[in-house]
């Protein structure tokens, strides 16, 4: 092999470097673990209240959930592989096709979009808090600065979390999804006991008489689906590198994902059911549904399960990936834990109480919307590895800037260009409201667009792409 150049500590640090076989600790139980403590939580059970308010019944809600979530796993499992093998974080394998400077564009558009997502479960668990405190003392409701104490207080509690690194998350996550598992049973059970059944939403016909009417609502509701995780499916590596084998991350995510998925979204549809029959309408909110039986001891648990469940999908799923973004725009300076600092303060300027301000707005806003950001750069980065590379990086070119990956100054334009064509394409339908269907498909659309006019330019202005083997 010939000598390699020396890497360039401006590109690398220890939470960007690859991982060592003393690291390789994650086993198919904690991606099922991982899965399943992401996967339990609020917005999840939530998701399905946009499709019944469109009109689907639970069956074809539930169906549009497991679809879209068995979708969104093959760009989550394809991606994962290079984490696996090479042991390297999303930001820096995401230098083979943009290059090692051009990788930063792709990063912090995951990043900024994380950081919505931190907000909004930083929100979500302050509001539960406020919530379950108005149950066992209420007097609160007169305290008009409450829910902001609650909400800034779960933010802390986060950053704490954060600041003791990326192994308390495997332990979090370890203890978290058996222990949501079971709460979740418990909701489902005790709210069907104090029901006396699910009630008539379960029974209730789809609105929708025919295809014609059904797949108008079921394709942007399904993008809506895929683009829940399509965070995830770019910066799975950042947890696959830390896997003991390639066997383990595709057996825990196949299994964990649309498994955990599926169950939560119907207890979610389920438990909403029991609410009709108890109250004469039906409350989405299980913090809200929890807190209509004025039960103190029910409260506290409930609360307990809630918080545990949204710290675990925030750390993990909302933390990790900004973290690591942020230290690859200047790795001398930013580590971890200052990229995990930077990722809470922007989820506090971007106001996450107006992302949840109606359903419409988080299910058809704001998923959809950076479906069309996100997919693209999946698309491409499937591409790169699989169609111009066969899943061969030279690792140690990934941090210097003499390599195969630098491009045109550290820049590769072909990237860029399938990029923005993807990106494009896929919102201009929130401009042109004749071109509305693209924008109804823009995870599908970015994705397939981007990944093709890569290949295109690639093998069209092709670029030297050595024999390539882990360094």
């Amino acid at each position: 092999m010939n000598k390699s150049p020396q890497i360039d500590p401006s590109l690398i640090n220890d939470d960007l470097a690859p991982t060592t076989p003393a690291h390789r600790t994650w086993g198919t139980y904690n991606y099922i673990a991982l899965w399943f403590s992401m996967s339990m939580e609020i917005t999840t059970y939530q998701l399905a209240s946009s499709l019944i308010a469109k009109g689907m019944d639970w069956k074809q809600a539930v169906g549009t959930v497991l679809i879209g979530n068995l979708i969104v796993l093959i760009p989550m499992l394809l991606n994962a592989h290079a984490g696996a093998k090479y042991g390297i974080p999303f930001p820096v394998f995401i230098r083979a096709p943009f290059g090692v400077r051009g990788a930063n564009i792709p990063a912090i558009l995951r990043a900024l979009v994380a950081c919505g997502w931190f907000g909004i479960q930083s929100w979500i668990g302050g509001t539960a808090i406020h919530s379950m405190l108005l149950v066992v003392w209420p007097s609160v409701a007169h305290v008009d600065w409450a829910v902001w104490a609650c909400f800034l207080g779960f933010w802390l509690l986060n950053m704490a979390v954060v600041w003791r690194g990326v192994e308390s998350i495997r332990f979090l996550q370890g203890f978290g999804a058996p222990f949501m598992f079971v709460m979740a049973a418990a909701l489902l059970i005790w709210v069907r006991v104090k029901a006396g059944s699910f009630g008539a939403m379960l029974e209730t016909p789809s609105k929708f008489h025919n295809w014609h009417e059904f797949l108008p609502v079921f394709f942007p509701a399904l993008t809506g689906m895929v683009g829940y995780w399509a965070t995830l499916a770019l910066n799975i590596p950042d947890f696959t590198r830390y896997s003991k084998s390639q066997g383990a991350q595709i057996v825990g995510q196949g299994f964990g994902l649309p498994v955990a998925m599926t169950l939560y979204t119907f207890v979610g549809i389920a438990c909403t059911s029991a609410s009709v029959v108890l109250f004469g309408e039906p409350i989405w909110n299980p913090i809200l549904l929890i807190g209509r039986f004025h039960q103190p001891v029910v409260a506290f648990i409930a609360l307990i399960a809630i918080l545990i469940a949204t710290l675990n999908v925030n750390i993990g799923a909302n933390v990790v990936s900004p973290s690591n973004d942020f230290s690859n725009v200047y790795p001398r300076l930013i580590s971890y834990r200052t990229g995990g600092m930077i990722t809470g303060f922007l989820g506090l300027a971007m106001q996450p109480w107006k992302l949840l301000a109606t359903p419409d707005a988080y299910i058809f806003g704001w998923l959809e919307g950076y479906s069309g950001l996100l997919g693209p750069v999946a698309g491409i980065m499937v591409c790169d590895y699989f169609f111009i590379r066969k899943t061969k990086l030279s690792v140690n070119s990934l941090y210097h800037r003499e390599g195969i990956y630098h491009y045109t100054k550290g820049i590769n334009p072909r990237a860029i260009a399938a990029l923005v064509t993807g990106v494009v394409v896929a919102l201009i339908g929130l401009f042109v409201p004749s071109l509305h269907f693209l924008y109804d498909y823009s995870w599908f659309v970015g994705f397939f667009l981007a990944g093709f006019v890569y290949a295109a330019l690639m093998r069209l202005s092709p670029v030297a792409i050595e024999e390539q083997a882990q360094a």
